[in-house]
């Protein structure tokens, strides 16, 4: 576990206030994974809501491509110290899939493609906060970044939004995802610094 690209740093200069406490802005897009990169086919892409009864609503990437997509721009804050501002996506709001989910969950685990999950409120992922991205800079979103969709939840540490998204299992309690498990923070609010446990 723990593939890094090392090396990556920024040049200091002025952010504006954007820059939350302990990060240097990036320039370039530095990939870091757990593991190894699933290769996922749109062919076979799913996303799965299951809610805490065990319903199940599923999309394929043909349902996700009927669906209308919203194109925001956002900053991104990773654990590791590094930020980058104005990134550009295209996706659907997570509002828009769980608009029709009856549930009464509180938190969500989010499973990926090869295993990966992470947690969060539910609260985090609505009202207009967090998107299924598949579309990076106007060009497709590639594997190493997530491809073919990962879920976008940029207010947070980007271990939260997770690559490979394959589905969200709606909650009850709170569950530690991977990250989570081995330390590092429940919620991870990159102005508050929380990037492990008691920050």
């Amino acid at each position: 576990m723990g593939t890094f690209s090392p090396g990556f740093r920024g040049r200091p200069r002025s952010s504006d206030g954007r820059l939350p406490p302990g990060q240097y802005e990036a320039y370039d897009f530095p990939v870091l994974s757990a593991g190894p990169t699933p290769r996922v086919s749109r062919d076979t892409w799913q996303f799965t809501v299951t809610t805490e009864t065990g319903a199940e609503h599923t999309w394929t990437w043909t349902d996700l491509m009927r669906l209308p997509s919203e194109r925001p721009t956002v900053d991104l804050h990773c654990v590791t110290k590094w930020s980058k501002f104005d990134t550009l996506w295209q996706g659907v709001a997570l509002d828009l899939l769980l608009a029709d989910v009856e549930t009464a969950a509180e938190f969500a685990l989010v499973h990926s493609y090869g295993g990966y999950t992470t947690n969060l409120p539910l609260e985090d992922l609505l009202d207009g906060k967090a998107w299924i991205a598949y579309g990076y800079d106007g060009d497709d979103l590639h594997p190493e970044h997530g491809g073919p969709a990962r879920l976008l939840v940029p207010h947070l540490y980007l271990w939260k939004s997770a690559k490979w998204v394959r589905g969200i299992q709606l909650l009850l309690d709170d569950e530690p995802g991977f990250w989570e498990s081995a330390g590092y923070h429940d919620y991870g609010d990159p102005w508050r610094e929380q990037r492990y446990q008691g920050d």
